[in-house]
């Protein structure tokens, strides 16, 4: 097989697991395809186990690849340009995508399965995504069927995915244990410099750094810019914080944007926008994006827990 394949497998136990990701590497060993791996430790150590210390596999920090999903996308786009110019006629990868059984928020990762059947689409690229039935979510299952066109039903077989759905994905906002509080900050149809101000003086008496500061800013003002540029008034603003951790949100009444990609790679078609929600993904620690009864909703997350 040749050319661009996203493609999962669900396990029950560790030989489930590596009855489906050992033959997918040491066939793309024996082809001379570039293989690499980034999962967690326990999966990394079964494969390494599997395969021998000699394999020519390329092992990636599953934490490390797996930060955020704008740097997954940007980190493993370099990498397979990289074997691409190299003169590779496929690559073969391996990863545990997080999910909230392994102690991670779906949202945005979800969208990231969904963005990755075009963000990797020019690259002769197959991806193996198993995800273990022991701690995987039953609604993540669920998204994870609907974001990939191709799955291992059985160890060997490879198949069409008949429950895969083009664009996004359906998994739900979650909101964050802060907003149980009353926002510290609450604002309707606020100008981005209106926001500027009221946020920083929420958190000038707060334990943030400096960076973390500004970055809580930057992020107020930006998802209000695209909330009363590309949404429907009325725009709501809130704010929470524990003194160590700041979440902001903005509702709108919009439909929000429909490209998986929005936020996880920089967008040409709407460049402001789409660079500016970009950079919120590459510097907050947690962005989702959706919508529910009350609107659309960018909810971002700054600091320590």
């Amino acid at each position: 097989m040749t050319g661009f394949f996203h493609e999962t497998a669900f396990y029950g136990s560790d030989d489930d697991f590596l009855a489906h990701a050992v033959p997918f590497l040491e066939n793309g060993l024996r082809a001379g395809e570039p293989s690499i791996v980034a999962c967690a430790e326990q999966n990394t150590a079964l494969l390494r186990g599997a395969l021998g210390r000699d394999a020519a596999v390329t092992y990636m920090p599953g934490a490390d690849q797996y930060a955020r999903p704008s740097e997954a996308i940007a980190n493993y786009r370099s990498l397979f340009a990289e074997h691409t110019a190299s003169g590779a006629q496929q690559m073969r990868v391996v990863g545990d995508v997080p999910h909230p059984g392994m102690g991670a928020p779906w949202d945005w990762w979800a969208r990231y399965e969904a963005a990755v059947n075009l963000a990797y689409a020019e690259f002769p690229v197959w991806g193996l995504c198993p995800y273990d039935t022991r701690t995987t979510p039953a609604e993540v299952l669920a998204d994870v069927v609907r974001t990939h066109p191709n799955i291992s039903t059985t160890p060997g077989a490879h198949d069409k995915n008949p429950g895969y759905r083009e664009g996004l994905a359906a998994s739900t906002q979650v909101p964050d244990v802060l907003e149980r509080r009353s926002p510290l900050v609450e604002l309707v149809d606020p100008s981005a410099r209106g926001v500027r101000e009221a946020v920083g003086a929420a958190i000038d008496a707060m334990g943030l750094s400096e960076d973390d500061a500004h970055d809580v800013v930057y992020a107020a003002s930006e998802i209000v810019t695209n909330g009363l540029t590309h949404g429907i008034a009325p725009v709501r603003f809130r704010l929470w914080s524990d003194h160590a951790r700041v979440v902001v949100t903005v509702t709108d009444q919009g439909p929000g944007p429909s490209d998986p990609l929005a936020g996880l790679m920089p967008t040409a078609e709407t460049l402001s926008a789409g660079l500016g929600l970009w950079i919120l993904h590459r510097t907050c620690d947690y962005v989702s994006m959706g919508r529910d009864e009350d609107g659309f909703t960018v909810r971002v997350s700054i600091g320590g827990s």
